[in-house]
């Protein structure tokens, strides 16, 4: 299992830091870094182990899973809050109606989920957090990336799921 590091809170961000959180908050954006960007990563970052990825110095784990309907294996590069000695993860697609097709995949077969950091990949166990403890992963993700909360109103009437992957023993 891969070692969990630590994030720069808001209050450590770079100038870097916060003029890539403002432009992944635009509308175009929040395209780039779910349709274009992923598409590299997957690709870019199992030949590197994890060292290269488009959001270089942010921390982000491929998600291993698979699909609700067809059971073919998927990957999908994804934005990662550390949180102890789990992996905590937002269904944000960047604020659109619906939710992305990752979350619904861990839904249907929480059982086949893996995450890859660091070119280590191990399983996990999906959670789905609500009520007091959402809030708190909630604040704890948005210290990691100030953009979710405009994901969220972008969102409208759509709660955003926070999940949390805790490594299986």
């Amino acid at each position: 299992m891969a070692a969990v590091g630590a994030f720069r809170g808001q209050q450590q961000k770079t100038r870097v830091d916060r003029a890539a959180q403002a432009f992944a908050k635009t509308r175009l954006g929040g395209f780039l870094f779910i349709t274009v960007f992923p598409a590299i990563d997957k690709r870019l970052m199992p030949l590197t182990a994890g060292r290269l990825k488009v959001a270089v110095g942010h921390p982000i784990l491929l998600l291993h899973m698979r699909g609700a309907r067809s059971g073919q294996p998927r990957v999908v590069p994804l934005l990662y809050t550390p949180h102890g000695d789990s992996y905590v993860i937002v269904a944000s697609k960047a604020g659109a109606a619906g939710h992305p097709s990752w979350y619904h995949n861990v839904r249907a077969h929480p059982e086949a989920v893996e995450v890859e950091i660091g070119g280590h990949r191990f399983p996990v166990t999906p959670r789905i957090v609500e009520g007091a403890e959402r809030e708190e992963m909630w604040a704890l993700v948005n210290d990691n990336y100030n953009g979710y909360e405009t994901y969220q109103h972008r969102a409208g009437d759509r709660v955003i799921p926070v999940v949390v992957l805790e490594p299986k023993s």
